[in-house]
């Protein structure tokens, strides 16, 4: 965590309940080499003390705008100009809202006005909230601003709901810091990501698809993202709104995200193939809707391209990373997958009985030459941080 070595770090907190978790982000924050200044919005106050946060800062924590002793100075400028990077984390619904329409009506927001250093939120907020029309429009805005977003994570919320909204862990956030200053696992690195299904048209109404959802190919993005790196995301068809920072390319039939896989890897370092890509296609679709006029009919399907294959075997291959999703032998299709396509690592999964295809939580094994890893069962998000950390490390060992 070096890359956050003397680095001035002005942290706004604002009034959620993951307002417990800032000293704790303070601290580790310090701990990887950084200057801490905190600012408090009046309604945080009441989930933290200011003198917790001085406490573990080592400096005075500031809170009024319009306070004699901080404009004696132009307080909310001079944080402004100190800062390297202004991180708020919790950034509650309210605070993204006022953000994005340009407020400063109180010291942090004036102070986000007023810098000239990158801005980063960690949202923080009940799953609803997050899913709020509002709120993603606002976090749209954001993100067109040149705002950085951090999370949110996904998981068991103080409301007592299960959903995403959890602002990310202490260490998270410092990590995902640090890569804003070169330092992330995969800083500089080049990283194609592709998720979700793809729909194999029968008629103009009809289609062959499956049932993924997209989620943890998702998070594998943002993950990747959070580490550093330029990401691109080729999707297929899923109902999630495009993650901050990432260009993402829609398509739907597994030709489509052929065409726009090959295209994004020819300069790419890394390819993650998330995507449950379909295996064979309607050899002719129906032009019009097909009548049900017969007991039983039969459709011809053609084989479609191999995809995580096809990158594997480039001349100029990125490192290449395949998920294998199975319902049975899981361990023992996973390293053949591995083997057969020469990959350098594939995250092994079982599907069924609550894990894998529509649900938050998963658990994976990853499977490389020569070696193995387990990770048990936890949110998508999580485990796809824990998968770029792999990813890194491998592409360390590789040189």
């Amino acid at each position: 965590m070096n890359a956050l070595t003397h680095k001035h770090i002005l942290l706004g907190v604002t009034g959620g309940i993951a307002a417990y978790k800032a000293p704790e982000l303070v601290r580790r924050l310090r701990d990887a080499g950084a200057d801490v200044r905190v600012v408090l919005t009046p309604a945080a106050a009441a989930f933290v003390t200011p003198l917790t946060l001085q406490a573990v800062s080592g400096r005075p924590v500031h809170q009024e705008l319009l306070s004699a002793e901080a404009e004696s100075g132009m307080g909310h400028i001079e944080l402004a100009r100190w800062a390297d990077l202004i991180l708020v984390a919790p950034a509650t619904a309210d605070f993204m809202a006022r953000l994005a329409h340009g407020f400063a009506d109180d010291l942090l927001a004036a102070c986000c006005r007023a810098a000239r250093a990158p801005i980063a939120i960690a949202p923080a907020m009940n799953v609803g909230m997050w899913q709020n029309a509002a709120t993603q429009r606002n976090l749209r805005q954001l993100v067109d601003d040149g705002v950085r977003v951090f999370g949110p994570g996904s998981g068991s919320q103080a409301c007592g709901e299960v959903g995403e909204g959890r602002m990310l862990e202490p260490l998270e956030l410092v990590a995902a810091c640090a890569g804003q200053f070169g330092g992330g696992a995969l800083a500089g690195r080049r990283v194609v990501v592709s998720a979700g299904p793809t729909f194999e048209d029968l008629d103009p109404v009809r289609f062959i698809g499956n049932r993924s959802s997209g989620r943890m190919g998702y998070a594998v993005a943002q993950a990747a993202r959070e580490a550093g790196a330029d990401v691109t995301l080729v999707s297929g068809p899923v109902a999630l709104p495009d993650p901050p920072g990432i260009a993402v390319q829609r398509v739907r039939s597994a030709l489509d995200m052929r065409a726009a896989v090959l295209a994004a890897v020819a300069d790419a370092d890394v390819y993650i193939g998330t995507a449950a890509v379909a295996d064979y296609r309607p050899a002719a679709p129906a032009t019009q809707k097909i009548k049900k006029d017969r007991d039983a009919f039969a459709i011809e399907l053609v084989r479609n391209p191999d995809i995580l294959a096809e990158v594997a075997g480039l001349a100029r291959r990125p490192f290449t990373v395949g998920f294998a999703a199975e319902t049975d032998d899981v361990l023992a299709y996973a390293r053949r997958k591995l083997d057969d396509k020469r990959l350098d690592l594939i995250a092994a999964n079982a599907v069924g009985a609550g894990l894998g295809f529509e649900t938050d939580d998963n658990a994976l094994t990853l499977l490389w030459p020569g070696g193995q890893r387990e990770l048990p069962r936890a949110s998508k998000a999580a485990l796809a941080r824990e998968l770029i950390a792999v990813i890194a490390e491998r592409l360390d060992a590789r040189g």
